[in-house]
């Protein structure tokens, strides 16, 4: 059976026959846990067994397990530290706040793969304009090189981790005002006055990274439709300008910036044809259900499995729990997260 293009949720901590049922549709292809399906690290290996031994090849397991205020899993694993405090002192100690990063991207990494975790949607790149709350301490800094250059040392912490990256939300969510899971935002900019939101890509791109997920922003400058949807965004920009051949997600399509666009079928549809590979719909199963019933077998695109099966977790030497390692990554998150903030002055 191949991996389909659709990414759902399951209800609980353990798989119910309704869970079971939708996973092994041919459309599905990959599974977004969430704070609800997770009790202890037992349960979480456990559940993560079970939903891989429903089918060949095995579904894709992931999470949204930034740091910060995005940490799914948190009783257990390690509490890691926002981006904004990772890229805080990087004015001052550069190659320190490179190297936190790296480390930072290995300890999620090895703590989420001991587990049987593929990929987390990390990082966020975002620019931090000062203006979006649901952007806010979740991005490293203002400046685009900055976040650009920890941004790709976190990813190398996770690629060590035996981890894929997903670069997130493109072409920029920092900018606007609005959240995209309760409103649709609008940033009115024209293309040219987003180099800087575009430069941390251009560097994740040519630093190879995986994946990247395609935000519910529009940029009616560019587009009418936001960049989740767009073919000029995603063929044109994303792949066309920028040269990125890896996997493209969109960002859920249950949230509020994709449901003024249609249907819950017009919008997976209007997302496959401007090119997404993953359309990751959650915790709305009816709506798993209608797209499940109206999306033609023909959805299963054999390049998009294959950028798909590209974000599957690999091996890692290095990576065990417990020892030395881990444990100075973990001494050195909980040092970062102790340190007061570097307060500049003047004279």
């Amino acid at each position: 059976m191949s991996l389909g293009p659709l990414m759902v949720d399951i209800a609980g901590t353990d798989l119910v026959a309704d869970d079971a049922r939708v996973l092994t549709h041919p459309l599905v292809g990959s599974v977004l846990l969430f704070s609800r399906n997770y009790r202890d690290k037992h349960q979480l290996s456990a559940l993560i067994a079970e939903i891989r031994a429903l089918r060949t090849p095995s579904l894709l397991v992931a999470v949204d397990h930034e740091g910060g205020r995005v940490q799914r899993f948190r009783d257990g694993f390690t509490k890691l530290p926002s981006a904004r405090t990772l890229g805080r002192d990087i004015a001052v100690s550069r190659r320190e706040s490179l190297d936190t990063a790296r480390v930072a991207g290995w300890l999620m990494a090895s703590e989420l793969r001991a587990v049987g975790v593929d990929f987390s949607f990390a990082p966020c790149v975002d620019l931090d304009y000062g203006v979006s709350e649901v952007i806010g301490d979740r991005a490293f800094h203002r400046d685009a090189d900055n976040v650009g250059s920890l941004a790709v040392s976190l990813m190398g912490g996770m690629r060590e981790a035996g981890m894929s990256a997903v670069a997130k939300h493109f072409p920029g969510h920092g900018a606007v005002v609005q959240d995209s899971h309760t409103a649709m935002p609008v940033d009115r900019r024209q293309l040219s006055d987003m180099e800087a939101d575009l430069r941390p890509y251009r560097l994740l791109i040519d630093n190879q990274v995986a994946g990247i997920m395609a935000a519910h922003v529009v940029f009616p400058q560019v587009d009418s439709r936001p960049a989740s949807l767009s073919r000029r965004w995603i063929g044109g920009v994303l792949r066309g300008e920028l040269g990125f051949h890896g996997c493209v997600f969109a960002d859920d399509l249950s949230m509020a910036g994709a449901a003024a666009f249609g249907s819950v079928t017009e919008r997976a549809q209007m997302a496959l044809e401007a090119g997404c590979d993953v359309l990751p719909l959650c915790n709305d199963r009816s709506a798993v259900q209608t797209v499940l019933n109206a999306l033609d077998a023909d959805a299963v695109n054999p390049v998009s499995q294959a950028r798909l099966v590209r974000m599957r977790a690999r091996a890692s030497p290095g990576s065990d729990i417990g020892g030395k390692v881990w444990q100075d990554a973990v001494d050195c998150m909980a040092k970062l997260s102790a340190a007061p903030p570097l307060v500049l002055t003047k004279g």
